[in-house]
C-alpha cells in the first residue's frame, strides 16, 4: 500500500476513535464517523490497487499546490533528473511539474522526466545489458533525490524512482543489499556531478520554474556552461 493510503487509513482511524469519544458529547450519531471512515478507507485501498497511488498523489498535489516550498521542490527534483540525463547523454523528451500532468503522460509521482530509454529496454530484452548502462540509468533515477538533498538538506520525493530502479536490478539478479549499495553510489554519483555542473543546474531551474520547452532547457544548460568555462 502507498505512504499515502497509509496516512489516510491512520487518519481515519483517528477520526473514527475520536468521534466515539467527543460524539455523544455533541450529540453526535455513531453511524455519521462510521460511513465517513469506511468511505475513506474505501478511497484508500482503491487509489492504492487500482491507481497505484497516483489519486493520493493528485490529491498531495492539489493540497499542497498553495506551498511555494512543495513546488519548488518540485522543480528542484526534477532538474536534477533532466541535468544528470542531459550530462550522461540521454535525451530528454518531457519533463511535468505536477501530478495531474505526470498522470496525462502516464508517469507516477507529483512531477516526472521522460528521457529515451531504449537503449536500456533493448539490452533488456536481449538480457545483455551492460554495467555502464546501468550505472548510468541509475543514476539520473536517482538525481532527483540528490538535488533535493543538496538544495534542501532532505528528500521527500523519489520513493518511483527508488521503486524503478529497484524493481530493474532485482529483475538482474541484484540482491537486496546489492540494490541497496547501488542506490547509494548512484545517488553519490548524481550528487557530484550537479555539485561540478552547479551553474548550469541553477539556470536548469530557472527555465523550468518559468515553464521552458526542453529546447530551451538545454539551451540554457549550454549558455551557463560556456559562461563557466
Amino acid at each position: 500500500m502507498s505512504k499515502t493510503a497509509l496516512n489516510l487509513t491512520a487518519i481515519s482511524i483517528f477520526v473514527m476513535t475520536m468521534s466515539s469519544l467527543l460524539g455523544p458529547l455533541f450529540h453526535l450519531s455513531p453511524t455519521v464517523p462510521a460511513i465517513a471512515t469506511f468511505a475513506v478507507l474505501g478511497i484508500a485501498t482503491f487509489d492504492a490497487f487500482s491507481l497505484q497511488g497516483k489519486g493520493g498523489n493528485l490529491l498531495i498535489d492539489s493540497l499542497a499546490g498553495f506551498s511555494p516550498e512543495h513546488r519548488e521542490r518540485i522543480i528542484h527534483h526534477e532538474a536534477g533528473h533532466f541535468l544528470v540525463a542531459y550530462l550522461l547523454g540521454i535525451p530528454v523528451i518531457s519533463y511535468t511539474l505536477s501530478a495531474w500532468e505526470a498522470l496525462k503522460q502516464r508517469q507516477p509521482g507529483q512531477g516526472g522526466v521522460s528521457f529515451d530509454d531504449g537503449e536500456l529496454a533493448s539490452q533488456l530484452e536481449r538480457g545483455t545489458i551492460s554495467a555502464q548502462i546501468i550505472d548510468r540509468y541509475c543514476t539520473i533515477w536517482m538525481a532527483g533525490i540528490a538535488a533535493e538533498t543538496l538544495v534542501y538538506k532532505n528528500s521527500e520525493g523519489g520513493v518511483d524512482d527508488k521503486s524503478k530502479l529497484s524493481m530493474v536490478l532485482t529483475n538482474l539478479g541484484f540482491s537486496a543489499s546489492a540494490c541497496e549499495q547501488k542506490q547509494r553510489f548512484c545517488t553519490l554519483q548524481a550528487k557530484t556531478l550537479l555539485q561540478e555542473n552547479w551553474a548550469a543546474y541553477q539556470a536548469l531551474v530557472n527555465a523550468m520554474r518559468q515553464r521552458a520547452t526542453v529546447a530551451e532547457c538545454r539551451n540554457a544548460i549550454a549558455q551557463a556552461d560556456q559562461e563557466t568555462a
